[in-house]
């Protein structure tokens, strides 16, 4: 898309400046209302990778090129968003992972939740089987959906069960509760102990389903679409309804939803030839679910945890034996929060990406005159830092203090580490602090705004301090302000945050080592995950 082919007010509403968005959030600071009716483009330029438009009503805004020409993704809830499949494509295995590796590896976390929400599934082993563990499933990803079955609800036989679910009958594949407006588009199944013969569990590709249904069928697909359902559910304390299409579509024409529970269908009224036209377009779905290579098969034994999406894929249970006790715990949780923890672990590892490639990008160049490279001395003051037992947040601020010094795509214009090499002030630990600020806290950033600061003041107040200096710290210290004033290093030691500065600044000058062993930039990535906002 060219400038010229830009709507005014599109591309107005998304001026990113801070006079129209609150640069904490993201949020607008206007209503679209507030634009003048004769809006227009004045002139534009592009320059240095943006594009730079001045407005008829005098505002100005800056816009990267690659955000004008990106594509957004949706929000992920359409088959256009998701893997179809259908049983033999889980030939190799089904989406798993180990519950201690997902607690403890972002990158596992992602897995599983990407997972869930592309191919529909996934399944936790190791969880341990105990009563209401799955409240803690959820409760990693998201929150969890109490109904009229409670927080949690148990899936074994009970003498008086208000639900199919509650005992030892095949259920034929299904989504749960249809009858609820808005459904819970989550389901979480924990398997405490499962010793009966039987009781196997399995799932189907609802929008798989439905797309065959379209592709073999239109005219069935159609009906599915535009007929509303009742879905209705009764008990002593409970009466619940929602009409519903069986297939749901969003505006676009895309399959976005999938209710389907047999035993939930209450009575349908209309002419007999709507009536016939929806029972044919039933059947015809009804049998495309049952299709063996549609239903993926699999035991669920203790320890292990089902994570589905509740709108999309169907699940079912074979018949088992009262030889043995089947008992599941479940509940219900809603994808919106599990795609928004993905959204942030992968905002995340995106960062680290950057941060990485820094590292083996700039970070190869020479360090101010010494016998390391950049990132060698970074590596080794987050070694540091982390053998003296440092938290978390000083592991990573000396990790990253000199980060000031690299060049990236969005700072041509910053000054390099050889200018202060050359007599120049690159003001590096600002510069620094203010990159990582948009993925770090104070906690981090302050520690690396101050850790020049803080060599100035051990310089005033530890004569011992300087005397240890390299030839090439002794040099830069006189280009960045010199040891400070008794004034200056007063009003430094009264800082809430000197403390920290000081303590990243002895790592900052141990860390000069030629040779020395220290953990590459991966071996820091979980506990930088850990502490981004």
């Amino acid at each position: 898309m060219t400038t010229t082919e830009l709507s005014p007010y599109w591309l107005r509403d998304n001026c990113p400046c801070a006079e129209c968005r609150d640069p904490r959030n993201g949020q607008k600071l206007f209503q679209i209302t507030d634009l003048p009716d004769d809006l227009a483009i004045a002139a534009r330029a592009e320059l240095d990778g943006h594009l730079e438009v001045l407005w008829s009503d005098g505002h100005r805004s800056r816009y990267p090129s690659e955000w004008l020409a990106g594509n957004e993704d949706g929000d992920g809830r359409t088959e256009a968003d998701k893997r179809l499949w259908a049983a033999a494509d889980f030939a190799r295995g089904i989406p798993e992972a180990r519950w201690d590796a997902y607690l403890a590896d972002p990158a596992e976390r992602t897995a599983v939740l990407a997972a869930v929400r592309r191919s529909g599934f996934a399944v936790l082993r190791g969880v341990p089987a105990v009563e209401r563990q799955v409240l803690a499933v959820a409760e990693t990803f998201g929150y969890v959906r109490v109904t009229n079955y409670g927080a949690l609800f148990d899936v074994r036989i009970e003498p008086d069960p208000n639900n199919l679910a509650f005992t030892s009958a095949a259920i034929t594949p299904h989504t749960d509760n249809p009858y609820r407006d808005p459904v819970p588009t989550l389901q979480l199944l924990h398997c405490l102990e499962n010793s009966a013969t039987g009781g196997d569990s399995g799932l189907v590709d609802g929008f798989h389903a439905a797309a065959l249904l379209r592709a073999e069928a239109p005219e069935h697909f159609a009906v599915l679409t535009r007929t509303p359902v009742p879905f209705v559910f009764r008990d002593r304390g409970t009466e619940l309804r929602a009409d519903r299409p069986l297939i749901e579509m969003d505006p676009l024409g895309r399959i976005r939803e999938v209710r389907f529970n047999n035993r939930s269908i209450a009575t349908l009224r209309g002419p007999a030839a709507e009536l016939d036209a929806f029972y044919a377009a039933y059947r015809a779905f009804a049998a495309i679910t049952l299709r063996p290579a549609l239903q993926l098969d699999f035991r669920l034994d203790p320890g292990d945890c089902l994570i589905f999406d509740n709108v999309r894929l169907l699940h079912a249970r074979t018949a088992f034996a009262q030889d043995g006790r089947r008992h599941l715990q479940g509940c219900y949780a809603d994808l919106d929060s599990l795609s928004s923890t993905l959204s942030v672990l992968e905002r995340r590892s995106a960062a680290l990406d950057e941060l990485a490639a820094l590292f083996e990008g700039e970070g190869a160049g020479e360090y101010l005159g010494e016998a390391v490279t950049m990132a060698e001395h970074m590596l080794q003051a987050g070694a540091l830092a982390e053998a003296a037992g440092a938290g978390p947040h000083l592991v990573a601020a000396a990790l990253l203090h000199d980060l000031g010094h690299f060049f990236d795509k969005h700072g041509r214009d910053t000054l390099h580490g050889r200018d202060l090499m050359e007599g120049r002030d690159n003001r590096h630990s600002h510069t620094g602090a203010d990159r990582l600020a948009r993925w770090f806290g104070p906690e981090v950033t302050e520690p690396v705004r101050l850790h020049v600061a803080a060599k100035r003041y051990l310089c005033a107040v530890e004569p011992d301090y300087r005397a240890r200096l390299s030839e090439a710290s002794e040099y830069t210290l006189q280009v960045q302000g010199g040891p400070m004033s008794e004034e200056e290093a007063a009003a430094f030691a009264a800082h809430p945050g000197a403390g920290d500065a000081v303590a990243v600044r002895r790592w900052d000058d141990e860390a000069k080592e030629a040779d020395a062993v220290t953990p590459d930039f991966t071996h820091f990535r979980p506990l930088l995950a850990a502490l981004m906002r």
